[in-house]
């Protein structure tokens, strides 16, 4: 039987070019959370399915998880996502670990969803978490290393935009403001967050649908002003006064004054999980070529308690490593990157690897060629791998100290001495 070479549907194989990509971004994800204070973690690609059950949402459970029973009798699912496990993590130390604890974590997740370009099955993200800070602080914290992700990219801030809002401050509106019940609320956050997929018709036809009462109009008219509202002083005067209104007043000041001009008010931000319970947030690409929500996050208080331990207030964010991709890829931020072999060394008919360990010893990354094939095969086969220099090692190099190292980019060859390669290579690697 032939074996298919695809992948399965929803994954990629990610071969060595695509592989110094994803290093690139992840390294650049650990490097901006270790210089906020932040520390790496990790959880079991595998988890008990009621933990998603309990919080993430009826869809992610129904609809999105790899779920199965094991042989122990025990329902579990791959991860769809990590804010459960690192909850529960935390929950398992919660007398121990010093507060507030700020933790992260990159890692890989699966979701039974439809693939689409930025949106695969198997995705890898960054998880940033902050918790036992109750105070704004920590949320305006948590939105000023997002910022800080995309500038470390070299991301500016006209290039996207950070939507803020409140889920408390949603939770009135609906109630009280919309007068929805239960029901009709969960129904009507969902469609707000799919609004800006459809048509304002397509969008007054289910809002009306949803509010299925007399005087649908004047309902409308009543959504129609709160998406209406660019800012916290568009509002209607009730829902203005409402208490989270102050909040939401001091984080986005909090964010100006650092710099954070991206930031503003989106009345009809919701957020998918279930889980939030105050503000929220959702990074936006403004590329006219890749126009999207890229990644969001926001506080999720009541987790950590679900696992039989005293509660702790939480905020945090994921971003993608997809989605990050196609906003790099669409303002022309992805840079060329090098292999990591910096050297690859062409036998002339002897054994040459005490050479390639001495190197190596130096912190040169080295490569032979191997089968004792032409110098031209040899050099087309660094070529194609992007190795930067090629060494020629045979009886005379051997006996006389001096070694040809060709830079393969501007053909230029010169004998030079095994300190002085480690030398030249070391540089030219810093200079990348």
């Amino acid at each position: 039987m032939k074996l298919d070479t695809k992948s399965y549907k929803g994954t990629r194989d990610i071969y060595p070019e695509e592989m110094r990509l994803r290093r690139y971004i992840f390294d650049k994800w650990a490097r901006v959370c270790q210089r906020y204070g932040y520390e790496r973690y990790d959880a079991p690609i595998l988890e008990p399915l009621e933990i998603y059950a309990a919080k993430s949402g009826q869809e992610i459970v129904s609809d999105q998880t790899y779920a199965f029973t094991d042989r122990g009798d025990r329902r579990v699912t791959i991860r769809p996502e990590m804010t459960p496990s690192i909850a529960r993590m935390v929950a398992a130390r919660r007398q121990e670990m010093p507060m507030p604890a700020r933790l992260f974590s990159i890692a890989n997740f699966m979701r039974y969803e439809r693939p689409q370009k930025g949106r695969e099955r198997e995705f890898w993200q960054l998880n940033l978490d902050l918790f036992g800070a109750a105070d704004v602080e920590a949320d305006i914290e948590i939105i000023t290393v997002s910022d800080a992700i995309l500038r470390e990219f070299g991301a500016r801030p006209e290039m996207y935009t950070i939507l803020v809002g409140d889920r408390r401050l949603t939770d009135y509106v609906m109630r009280e403001y919309l007068e929805l019940d239960a029901v009709q609320a969960g129904v009507m956050i969902k469609l707000f967050d799919r609004r800006a997929k459809m048509s304002v018709e397509e969008f007054n036809v289910q809002a009306a649908e949803i509010y299925g009462g007399q005087n649908s109009s004047e309902f409308l008219a009543k959504v129609d002003e709160l998406v209406g509202a660019n800012s916290l002083g568009d509002l209607p005067k009730t829902i203005a006064q409402n208490g989270p209104v102050d909040e939401l007043r001091t984080l986005l000041s909090a964010l100006e004054r650092r710099g954070i001009t991206s930031a503003k008010y989106d009345p009809t931000l919701m957020r998918g999980f279930d889980y939030y319970t105050g503000i929220v947030f959702e990074v936006f690409d403004n590329s006219p070529e890749n126009n999207r929500s890229m990644f969001g996050g926001g506080r999720y208080d009541g987790l950590v308690g679900l696992f039989g331990v005293e509660d702790l207030p939480v905020c945090g964010v994921a971003p993608g490593e997809a989605t990050l991709n196609e906003f790099l890829k669409a303002w022309n931020l992805l840079p060329k990157l090098a292999p990591a072999t910096d050297l690859y060394i062409i036998p002339l008919g002897i054994d040459v690897h005490d050479i390639a360990d001495k190197l190596r010893a130096g912190g040169v990354k080295v490569a032979v060629d191997l089968g004792g094939r032409k110098a031209e095969k040899a050099i087309k086969t660094a070529v194609k791998l992007g190795v930067p220099y090629v060494m020629f090692v045979g009886e005379n190099e051997l006996k006389s100290g001096k070694f040809s190292l060709k830079n393969l980019a501007t053909k230029e060859e010169k004998m030079t001495t095994l300190d002085d390669v480690v030398a030249i290579l070391t540089n030219a690697r810093n200079v990348l």
